[in-house]
Order: C-alpha cells, then structure tokens, then sequence
C-alpha cells in the first residue's frame, strides 16, 4: 500500500508481550479509497508507557466502546469490526521498510480529509 490515508475496518487484532515494547498486531481491511478497495494493511500499534497515547487516539477515534475505555480496558475481539480513517507511511529501518501508523480519525471525516489530501498531493 502506498502512503496515504484510507477508510478500513479491524480485521484482527492481538496483543503481543515484548518486554520493552508490548503491541498490538492489527490487520485492517481497506474500504476507501476504491483503487485499494479489499486490500490488507498489517501494522504494529504499541502501548508501551510511551505509545499508550496513540493506542488511546486510535480507540477514541475508531468507536471503541467508551465503558471498557473508562475502566482501561481492551478486549481483543470488541475490536474487531471497528471502522475509521487511518494515516500511514513507510520508512527504511535497518535496512527494512517499516510500515508507521500516524494518524487516525473517525471514517466519517473521509470526505473532508480526502479532499484535503488531494489538494496537497495536487500542490506537490
């Protein structure tokens, strides 16, 4: 997939302990934009006590149910089905290309955030 932003849905979701970085391995199905229409996203979202801010950015925005939210806690499969907007690019580390998750927001914003990307791409 190339950088950008797309509409997707939670497909899986699974904790992973790793002694400095835990994660959680997602995969996404691309619903938007068309030409990425059934497509697969695999990322890495850590919550780790440094990440716990964007695993709290990617819950908020995605649906996640506000009463497991309010108690912290999160059940793997209440995460499935979960749509929103996803911003992602790719770097190069140690020599392989690392797939980043920087952004979300509710699927609803697509219209306006799609327009805006088009306009900056068209500005590029």
């Amino acid at each position: 997939m190339p950088d950008g932003i797309y509409v997707v849905r939670t497909q899986r979701a699974r904790y992973r302990w790793h002694k400095h970085k835990p994660f959680y391995s997602l995969q996404f199905y691309v619903l938007r934009p068309a030409a990425f229409v059934a497509g697969s996203i695999s990322a890495r979202l850590y919550c780790g006590p440094k990440g716990l801010w964007k695993l709290g950015w990617f819950l908020r925005d995605f649906g996640y149910n506000q009463d497991l939210l309010d108690r912290d806690e999160i059940d793997e499969q209440a995460l499935m089905g979960l749509q929103g907007i996803i911003r992602i690019s790719h770097r190069i580390l140690s020599g392989r290309s690392v797939l980043n998750l920087d952004a979300f927001a509710p699927a609803a914003d697509w219209d306006r955030l799609a327009s805006a990307e088009e306009r900056s791409s068209d500005v590029a």
